[in-house]
């Protein structure tokens, strides 16, 4: 952004009244103005702008401006920055969760490696969407946000092109919901808890849901205490228990957790077995078993059949042998007889 550029970001933020806080610095409210100018549409309660629509006779435009100003106050402040000092032509990108309102301020610092370079052209974007930054030091460039729901959140892009291109990525998202990536097992009868959790942050509400086809059907415990418990504590965790599990209760359920900012989901898989499901190893292990007894049972049996065979014609042909050893010698004892 060059000097002309920030002198007149100034000039258009001293004619714009403003209360965020009177101690803060002029960047902050300076940045959210332009954001609300280069988005090319302002909300219903933006304290600027031509046209804008107020929530009833009773209350006039100054008093809907404070009342805005006054809770957008008390948002909390953080900073978040990327530096860039990789290869050309690659991006680094940060993942930045938010589960309440805050003023947000993103910043892409060119590493203090590169003071040769000529940054000739930078820019920030939301998606396909051109956003005006600040200057904040001579290698650093920065918008600010104040995030007051879930349209705000998203991905932010800060690219700086010259000798050289960087890109940096802020991704500005709801706490994720921690479940289960393992189908959960169990047996038809048992009953089941399936757990989620937001670790760092607490959820204004929980919801579970049950998957029917393509459709989520909530889960209302007081409905079907017979069938559903739902355990609320501590505040950043649930238990669903299902009780009685029949082949009806395989599928996938949701958590869902509600914050200022939006809804974040979890998903568990569930899969119910009846108890011969286990037993059918062990069946095809007892029928392998068999089999290979009755193969050796019969392999003996033919064994043994086959040596007393063995040995009956053995014997047969030492009987024979002996009958022919006797019609010899009766013969030759007829022939001496003959001869005297």
């Amino acid at each position: 952004m060059t000097t002309e550029d920030a002198s007149q970001t100034q000039g258009n933020l001293t004619q714009m009244p403003t209360r965020f806080n009177e101690s803060s610095t002029e960047p902050m409210t300076t940045t959210r103005i332009v954001n609300r100018q280069t988005r090319e549409s302002i909300s219903d309660h933006s304290p600027v702008g031509h046209g804008v629509s107020t929530p009833g006779p009773d209350l006039t435009t100054q008093d809907f401006k404070q009342a805005i100003e006054e809770k957008a106050s008390n948002f909390t402040y953080v900073e978040y920055e990327i530096l860039l000092s990789g290869v050309s032509g690659t991006s680094k990108e940060k993942n930045i969760t938010l589960d309440n309102p805050a003023k947000v301020e993103l910043s892409c610092r060119l590493a203090s490696k590169y003071p040769h370079l000529n940054i000739v052209q930078v820019a920030w974007k939301r998606g396909n969407e051109t956003i005006k930054h600040i200057n904040k030091t001579e290698n650093s460039w920065s918008i600010q946000l104040t995030v007051t729901d879930e349209n705000e959140l998203g991905s932010y892009s800060c690219t700086l092109k010259g000798e050289e291109e960087f890109k940096a990525v802020f991704h500005l998202q709801v706490p994720k919901i921690e479940g289960k990536e393992k189908p959960i097992i169990s047996y038809d009868g048992d009953s089941v808890v399936m757990i989620c959790k937001s670790s760092s942050y607490t959820p204004i509400t929980w919801t579970w849901y049950l998957t029917n086809g393509s459709e989520q059907i909530a889960i209302n415990d007081s409905l079907m205490s017979d069938k559903y418990v739902i355990d609320r504590v501590p505040a950043n965790t649930t238990h669903l228990k299902i009780l009685k599990l029949t082949k009806k209760d395989d599928g996938a359920y949701w958590c869902e957790a509600v914050f200022k900012l939006g809804k974040s989901k979890g998903k568990l898989k569930l899969k119910v077995l009846t108890f011969m499901v286990p037993l059918k190893p062990f069946l095809v292990i007892l029928a392998e078993v068999i089999i290979l007894v009755a193969i050796v049972f019969l392999y003996e049996v033919y064994s043994k059949k086959k040596e007393k065979h063995a040995e009956d014609e053995k014997e047969f042909e030492q009987a024979e042998q002996l009958k022919s050893e006797e019609s010899n010698g009766v013969e030759s004892s007829s022939t001496r007889h003959r001869k005297v």
